[in-house]
This record gives structure tokens, sequence and C-alpha cells, in this order.
């Protein structure tokens, strides 16, 4: 977990002990676990957005007539004539 063996979370802990009193470390812990759980969902939500959008058909596609090929369609019937 994280790169960190067992002794050094038992530092980690008990400097969170000394920081913190045995009375605050339920709420921090509360407070900890609220925060992950709400990063979990929004990463959830922002990979089903991205899903959503990759998944999504594409529109279609409406060709562009510029004025120079419809100059070229009035005169290409005139030339035939």
């Amino acid at each position: 977990m994280f790169g960190l063996g067992g002794q050094e979370l038992l530092l980690i802990l008990f400097v969170v002990l000394l920081f913190f009193g045995p009375q605050k470390l339920p709420e921090l812990m509360r407070g900890l676990g609220k925060g992950m759980k709400e990063f979990k969902k929004a990463q959830a939500d922002l990979e089903d957005e991205f899903h959503k959008a990759v998944e999504a058909p594409d529109p279609p596609k409406k060709t562009v007539e510029t004025a120079a090929s419809k100059k070229e369609e009035e005169v290409s019937p005139a030339k035939n004539s």
C-alpha cells in the first residue's frame, strides 16, 4: 500500500495519534472516509461521462458547398448545350 511497510504505517499512526489525540481520531477517520467516498463518486461520474462521449454516434455531417462549386454547377450545363 503506497510502498509503505508495517513499521512505517505504525509510525504514521503513532504520530497522528499524538498530534490529534484519541478523541479526535474517530472524527478524523470519518471525515477521511467521506472524502474518499466523494472522490471515488466524482471519478466514477467522470468516467461515465467519458464513456458516453466516446460511445455516442457522430452527428450526420452536412456538406458545405462553396460559392465556387455552385458557380461551376451553373456554368457546366451551359457548356453542354
